[in-house]
């Protein structure tokens, strides 16, 4: 291989698309690292709601609001309890609710002459099934002013959400790929045209157009490779960079999965730079193919 990628001289001008590739590498390394994330967020918040009910007892328009809150709050709680499936069920604090709608209205933009609603924090028995409707049913009768929520809905919505983030992902991936592949051939056929007393004296002598192929393709999967790598490595810092913005007093998003990788995911940023390096060698040997064959 060695021999072969030396007949052909490197050309001056590589270097640009050496930089193109990097570029594009970084680009996909982070398109990749999205639907990652995408996929860990999924399965964090399905695992995480999954398994939980939220009833929340809203303040009566007319009468004694707290005296009624209170009431039909312990009279929730108490049917949760004995509601087969449920493993736990307990209001809220007023410390934790508060903590809640905090990040809307402030830390002091809460007063005492506001009743908040009461919400109630339950979670089912793992591998046990809860008639949802029926639950419902009953909860009207026991406190008129609850609401229950399965999170169903929130579960399709962030479901959705991630899946529009990762095909998009894959899209991108799509169409660096693409890129990458319209930059090596041009940068192929470019090369054959200088080279191109040299590939005809290879011709003459007998040489096939599997061998000019080869004395290309390689010098093209090497250069890739070599170019793909940085980029990727880049990406590989700015997620571990995102992940310690916390330590320089920069707070996470609320309700965002935190925009970095695992540990045992970094490895699949490693595909990068072999695909790249293999979609350059498969369009090199292409381009180099087709040129050959239509000129001799």
């Amino acid at each position: 291989m060695r021999e072969s990628a030396a007949v052909l001289p490197r050309d001056k001008g590589a270097a640009p698309l050496d930089f193109v590739i990097a570029v594009m590498a970084f680009l996909a390394a982070l398109a990749l690292g999205a639907s990652l994330i995408a996929d860990r967020a999924t399965e964090s918040w399905s695992h995480g709601l999954a398994a939980k009910l939220t009833v929340q007892v809203v303040p009566p328009d007319n009468g004694d609001a707290r005296r009624i809150l209170e009431a039909e709050t312990n009279a929730a709680v108490d049917l949760l309890k004995a509601t087969p499936g449920i493993a736990h069920a307990a209001p809220l604090s007023d410390a934790e609710i508060n903590a809640l709608v905090a990040p809307w209205v402030g830390e002091n933009g809460l007063t005492s002459d506001i009743p908040l609603p009461r919400l109630i924090d339950a979670s089912i028995t793992p591998g046990e099934v809860v008639n949802v409707a029926d639950l419902v049913a009953r909860l009207k009768m026991a406190a008129p002013h609850a609401t229950l929520d399965d999170h169903s809905r929130w579960i399709s919505r962030l479901s959705a959400i991630a899946d529009t983030v990762r095909y998009s992902a894959y899209g991108i991936l799509l169409l660096i790929a693409v890129a990458t592949a319209a930059a090596v051939s041009f940068a192929t056929r470019a090369g054959l045209d200088a080279h191109h007393e040299m590939v005809a004296l290879l011709h003459q002598m007998g040489a096939r157009a599997g061998f000019i192929a080869r004395t290309v393709e390689w010098h093209y999967f090497t250069s890739a490779l070599v170019a793909a790598l940085p980029g990727t490595m880049c990406a590989v810092l700015l997620f571990l960079a995102a992940g310690g913005l916390e330590r320089f007093g920069v707070d996470a998003v609320p309700f965002l999965p935190p925009l970095t990788l695992a540990w045992m995911e970094m490895p699949w940023l490693l595909a990068v730079p072999a695909a790249t390096a293999l979609i350059a060698w498969a369009t090199a040997r292409i381009s180099v193919l087709s040129v050959v064959r239509a000129i001799y």
